[in-house]
This record gives structure tokens, C-alpha cells and sequence, in this order.
């Protein structure tokens, strides 16, 4: 398998990576990201295997399957226990790893909709980001065990992203964490998850602006090749192609607990912010996975509900972007939506090229509406939206607590409130569980009038010492920082 930069021409959109390269590199040269050059296709024979394989082995078993076809310089018998080695009950709670749960069954409801919330956040950080970073950080450490190397990985969080790549990587041989995060945006837990840990290989900085000036900093030093290649720089956000590769797996997962035939097809709804759980969702699908319909579901920062109803790509600026009480999505630079733009176009890198360097960044939007591309955005490519308010969340934090019992995070509940505008009779829905509700307390007491239930491992966290350096929103400054504590 060769991989290619989204803003790639010519014979370079054949690809000339392998997926160890862009493992350890991130963003590509170009400043694009790096896809596969195709789609390895899933054919119905494939399909009722990895269905035997689900029901028969587990998680650990599928997700051997799904990769083995992304990652073909590893060998086989490796992957796989790495594979085994990540995704365990031990770190993840459950066998199942992302148990569904059924809220709505069409046989008891007059609306015959079927709807199902796929459980993300068993792992060690309590947020669907574990899935795909427990993995990277087990083969970050079995490459550059392999080639006798160190990484210096920088990353953006609003919220999950961090911690989960700090548990992951901690400790880790050859690694060391410089994690960006936006001053007092993120809730208290998940200040106090990330801002806890005193392990010598991670540094926590917070900086003053909104996670898009995070990701700005992150991009604009991925995008100086002499200073990355001098300090050994590489990526643990989304803009990593084995963050999304490794959450198509649970895209599977979801439809073989959801279905008993693969003549059925399922509808997702996820909540998303920078696109790349979403993403996951689109890659499934172009696999070959019976998706009808992939509905983004966005907050009061809807950049991305805002193109699909109207081909408008709009971002905003640091002042535009809301506080919201779902914080993790309070994004309106969608790094990964590149990815599917170059997916929507034809693949066409040049012209992909030109509306995210220079359109983009001379005017601050690029429409698509009049582009004969933009109605394949549904058609073709089955993308809906919706957008939902912190009235909404509550509302829906509370209606599903008093109908099923089942207590609900901020962002899950975004995406069940849109999930419900987009159902179909007798069509599954699973919408995407993102986090547990512990992480956003504050809104659960004001949704429920309870504190949410606490993991005994987490219990007074929020007083535990913290190690933070807090810097501006300047990409020289990051700089300085890891030129003085890198190896």
C-alpha cells in the first residue's frame, strides 16, 4: 500500500510511501495529508468473514483484519500482537470493546426507528480517542525500537486529544509528548487528566487562544521541514493518518453488532468538530461498508453543518469561535475535512492545493455550492448535518436519562439530538458515544441536578499537582520550547 499527499499532482498522486513513513511523519511536506492512494475494497465474501471474525475472535481479531490491509512494511504476525496488545478488556473494561446499546427498537415504537449509541470511551482516558491512541502509541514504540530512533511528537487538544495521547504514550521508549492546549477551554477534569501527569517524557502547554491557534502551532511548525527533521517531529492529531485508520475499525465493529445479515445497511451520527471521526466513517464506507448515511453533527461552531447545507466551507476566527458546553468540538478550522474534499474533487491535488493554501487563507472560505462535486457530498458520498445548542444538550441529556436510564456526555448528546432528525423507519442508527459524562460535569448537574458517577482511578484529580508551562499563540515560541527540552 502506497499513500499520497491530499495536494499531490501528477504521478505523485500514485503514491511512494509506505505506512511506516507517514507513521513517524504526520503532516506530509506539502503541507497536505496523507491518504491511501485507493480504497482497499471489502467484497461480500471479505465482508461475512470479518462478520465471523467479530462474532468469533473480537475487536483485537478485526482490527488486524481492517489494518493488515493499510499496513503491508510490518509484518503480519507483528501487527497482529500489536493489535492483541492494545485492544485488551484489561485496558478497555469490556470484551467487546465498543459494546452497542439499543434506545429505540422499531418492533415497540410507532415511528419503527431503530437506534443504537456505540460505547467509544471505555478506555483509560474515559473518551473515544483511546481507541486509535492506545494503538499509536504501542506502534510508535515498536518502529522506532525497530529502526533504534527517537520521536518528538506536538499535538492540539481541545479536550481529548491530549490526554488520550498522553496515557498512551507515558512512558513509552524513544517518545516525548509536547501537547498544546487552549487556556481554560477545556473543561476542569480534563485539565486535571492531562495536567496531572509527571512523567518526564510529557509536557503540557497552555496557550492563550482557541484550539485552532493550537493546531495553527502544530501545522506551522509540521510545515518547517528543516526544524522537523532536525528535531524529529511527528503527530498524534488526526492529521496522522493512523489515528483515523485505526477508528475505521469500530465503524465495523458497530454495523456487525447492529445487523444479523451484510444486505443490511446502518446510518451513523457523529459528533465532530474537526472531522476526523467522521472521516473514519467516510473511509469505511468507501471501503465497501453498507453505510446509507454519515450525519455530522456539529455545535454552535457549525463550520461543517454549515457546508453541508450550502457548499460554503467558512472558517472563523479566534474571536468567532463560541464557548460552548462541548467543548472538544469548539473548532472551526476542520483539519481532516481536506481529506474528504480531496475525496469529493476527483482526488485532484492541485486544485485541492489551491483552495486550502491560497483561497482559503486569502479570504477565509471557499464555496463549492455551484460545483457539480458539491451534490455528490450526499448522493455519492452519503453526508448529512445537523447542529445542535446547549438547550439542546440538556434537553437531551435529561429526556435520555429519564426514558432509559442511561446517563449521557455533552457531545453524545449533540449527536443523538441530530441523530433523531435524521432517522429513517426501519434503518439502525448508531450514533457515536464520544465520552463519559464525568468529564462535563458541571452541564450534567445543571441537565440532572446529580453529579455524574466518578471511576474510583479518578477520584480528586482536580486537586492533584499540576505541571503546566503557558506560552502564547506563536509558533516560534513552541519552537523554543522543544529546542530546549527534545533530546
Amino acid at each position: 500500500m502506497k499513500y499520497c499527499s491530499t495536494r499531490a499532482a501528477g504521478d505523485d498522486l500514485r503514491g511512494h510511501k509506505r505506512f511506516c513513513e507517514i507513521l513517524l511523519e504526520g503532516l506530509a511536506p506539502d503541507g497536505g495529508l496523507y491518504l491511501p492512494v485507493h480504497y482497499p475494497q471489502v467484497d461480500a465474501a471479505t465482508l461475512a468473514r470479518w462478520r465471523n471474525v467479530w462474532h468469533g475472535q473480537g475487536y483485537a481479531a478485526l482490527a488486524f483484519e481492517v489494518l493488515s490491509l493499510y499496513i503491508d512494511d510490518i509484518p503480519a504476525t507483528d501487527l497482529k500482537a500489536l493489535c492483541e496488545k492494545t485492544y485488551t478488556r484489561d485496558i478497555f473494561g469490556t470484551p467487546q470493546i465498543v459494546p452497542l446499546t439499543k434506545l429505540e427498537d422499531a418492533s415497540t415504537i410507532a415511528a419503527k426507528t431503530i437506534l443504537y449509541v456505540e460505547a467509544l470511551s471505555n478506555g483509560p482516558t474515559l473518551a473515544f480517542k483511546d481507541l486509535a491512541m492506545q494503538l499509536l502509541g504501542n506502534l510508535f514504540e515498536y518502529e522506532l525500537a525497530r529502526r533504534g530512533e527517537h520521536l518528538n511528537i506536538l499535538g492540539a487538544t481541545s479536550g481529548d486529544t491530549g490526554s488520550a495521547a498522553e496515557y498512551a504514550m507515558r512512558g513509552k521508549k524513544g517518545v516525548r509528548v509536547f501537547m498544546t492546549s487552549p487556556l481554560g477551554r477545556m473543561s476542569p477534569f480534563q485539565q486535571a487528566q492531562m495536567f496531572s501527569l509527571m512523567d518526564e517524557n510529557i509536557h503540557n502547554i497552555a496557550v492563550d487562544g482557541v484550539f485552532d491557534d493550537c493546531q495553527d502551532m502544530v501545522k506551522a511548525v509540521s510545515s518547517d521541514l528543516d526544524f522537523k527533521r532536525k528535531h524529529r517531529i511527528g503527530t498524534v492529531n488526526s492529521i496522522n493518518w493512523a489515528r483515523l485508520m485505526a477508528q475505521v475499525v469500530y465503524y465495523f465493529a458497530g454495523y456487525f453488532q447492529a445487523t444479523r445479515s451484510n444486505l443490511e445497511k446502518v446510518s451513523f451520527t457523529v459528533p465532530s468538530g474537526n472531522f476526523g471521526n467522521v472521516c473514519a466513517g467516510h473511509i469505511a464506507r468507501m471501503m465497501g461498508l453498507p453505510i446509507d448515511t454519515l450525519v455530522v453533527a456539529t455545535n454552535e461552531n457549525d463550520v461543517l453543518d454549515e457546508f453541508f447545507r450550502s457548499g460554503v466551507y467558512r472558517v472563523r476566527s479566534s474571536a468567532d469561535t463560541l464557548e460552548t458546553s462541548s467543548p472538544s468540538m469548539d473548532i472551526s478550522k476542520a483539519s481532516n475535512f481536506e481529506r474528504f474534499v480531496f475525496d469529493l474533487l476527483g482526488r485532484d491535488g492541485v486544485r485541492v492545493k489551491a483552495l486550502f493554501e491560497t483561497t482559503l487563507q486569502q479570504g477565509g472560505r471557499f464555496d463549492l455550492s455551484a460545483a457539480p462535486a458539491f451534490e455528490e457530498a450526499g448522493s455519492k458520498f452519503g453526508f448529512a448535518s445537523g447542529k445542535s445548542t446547549h438547550a439542546d444538550r440538556l434537553n437531551t441529556i435529561r429526556t435520555t436519562f429519564e426514558r432509559f436510564g442511561i446517563l449521557i456526555d455533552t457531545h453524545t448528546a449533540d449527536a443523538l439530538k441530530v441523530a433523531r432528525e435524521h432517522q429513517q423507519p426501519g434503518l439502525p442508527m448508531i450514533v457515536l458515544e464520544t465520552a463519559l459524562p464525568i468529564k462535563f460535569a458541571a452541564t450534567i448537574v445543571e441537565a440532572l441536578g446529580r453529579e455524574p458517577d466518578r471511576p474510583p482511578k479518578f477520584e480528586g484529580i482536580e486537586s492533584l499537582p499540576k505541571r503546566v508551562t503557558r506560552m502564547t499563540a506563536d509558533a516560534q515560541a513552541i519552537k523554543n520550547y522543544i529546542a530546549q527540552h527534545c533530546r
